[in-house]
């Protein structure tokens, strides 16, 4: 009794799997009898899909280095500006002199806030810089302190950072970034040596470790100056462009966010709901940043999409011309007892291979650009497994809704009149 019901469901596993060998042997001699129309059907869908994966790795890169760059400004870093930051208009101007409305109060009020690790004041501006053998660049110079390396995550290659006692004296000495560096002393070390910035010569006390840049800014081609150098000297002028904030942890920057927006609200008396400055996190700068990077993807997928449903018309095509050739064939079957179902799932089987082949070569293509383009492009690409699923998610998706009324004409046929067919 037992062995019964089992001989019966191996049976029907038998017969299922000769069936699906049957397609899958009748799909190959169909698609091979006609290689360069196969070929060039398949070509339309390696060429859409190639082209996402490729638009998807290089935005979802794109991305990641975006990231990885905002993280490399600063550790939990929180950066207030003057004015106020409206969407769509970066910062401007909240009244008269709301310019510059931070000054070196504002730090020691700041320090007084539980969980603030370090704090950075600065003032930037861009000056001309010459060296003293000739050579000459246009950089931001960045009157900074000591703390300032412990906030942006800098570090020194070769020399020392600026100390206490240069905020103290108002030191002449600089810290030149590695562009800077280069763009003045090509490869020689340039420790030691002076230079003029604003009339006003500087000893070169070190060079900073290269950080890349970040897109909007880069940290590379700088010159860090003493805060007091800067503002007695250079700028001659007593505000800050910017306070930058490191805070001891992730969890408790919006906590430290608030206070200081609290903080300076009573300090400058201006009401918190209409400041005279800004507090910008870097969640901030990194959601809008990778909002754009991400619309930028779906753009430029979309826009090689198109060629996907290229692909899929250029199959739908090939498929009825293929019920056309193939009528008398069709005839044949169903006179010595194939059904409907079977027609239909030959053809449509024959219009899902074609588009997973073309999937399996279009990750292949898009894998091969995105290396290229990071190769001999600089930009960085990732492909993801998320966007390999989907590139074949969407192949299968084609070949069905493509290759669906194709192979209902098929099953519809009349088999006297497919006999009949010339």
């Amino acid at each position: 009794m037992l062995g019964y019901p089992i001989s019966i469901v191996i049976s029907d596993i038998l017969i299922l799997r000769m069936k699906i060998l049957d397609i899958l042997q009748e799909t190959y001699i169909a698609l091979s009898s006609n290689k360069i129309r196969s070929g060039l059907t398949i070509l339309g869908i390696v060429i859409g899909i190639g082209s996402v994966i490729a638009m998807v790795s290089i935005g979802q890169g794109a991305s990641g280095q975006i990231q990885s760059s905002i993280e490399g400004l600063g550790s939990n870093l929180l950066t207030v500006m003057p004015g106020v930051i409206q969407p769509g208009r970066g910062i401007v101007s909240a009244g008269r002199g709301s310019g510059q409305t931070l000054k070196n109060d504002d730090v020691e009020a700041l320090r007084q806030i539980a969980g603030v690790a370090y704090i950075s004041p600065e003032l930037q501006r861009r000056f001309q810089i010459v060296s003293l053998v000739g050579n000459n660049t246009n950089s931001t110079v960045i009157g900074a302190t000591p703390a300032y390396a412990e906030v942006r995550n800098a570090s020194v290659a070769d020399g020392s950072f600026i100390a206490e006692s240069h905020i103290r004296s108002m030191g002449r000495v600089a810290v030149l970034g590695p562009t800077v560096a280069q763009d003045l002393f090509g490869d020689s070390n340039p420790i030691g040596v002076t230079i003029r910035i604003n009339r006003t010569n500087f000893k070169i006390i070190g060079v900073l470790q290269s950080k890349g840049s970040s897109g909007f800014f880069n940290p590379d081609d700088t010159v860090i100056v003493p805060l007091s150098t800067m503002q007695k000297i250079l700028a001659g002028d007593s505000f800050l462009s910017t306070i930058a904030i490191s805070v001891e942890s992730k969890e408790r920057m919006p906590q430290v966010q608030e206070e200081a927006a609290f903080t300076l609200a009573e300090k400058h008396r201006v009401d918190p709901q209409s400041p005279d400055f800004s507090i910008v996190s870097q969640a901030d700068i990194l959601g809008t940043l990778t909002q754009v990077t991400d619309t930028f993807t779906i753009f430029l997928a979309a826009v090689a999409s198109i060629s996907l449903v290229v692909g899929g018309i250029g199959i739908m095509n090939m498929m009825l011309t293929t019920v056309t050739e193939r009528t008398r064939e069709i005839g044949l079957r169903k006179a010595i007892g194939a059904k409907k179902k079977d027609i239909g799932m030959q053809f449509l089987t024959e219009a899902v291979l074609l588009t997973f082949l073309g999937g399996i070569l279009g990750v292949l293509l898009g894998w091969i650009i995105s290396i290229a383009v990071s190769s001999f492009a600089g930009i960085a690409t990732e492909v993801s497994i998320q966007a390999v699923l989907l590139a074949f998610g969407v192949s299968a998706a084609i070949g069905i809704i493509f290759g669906y009324y194709p192979a209902r004409r098929a099953a519809s046929l009349n088999p006297i009149e497919a006999l009949r067919y010339e």
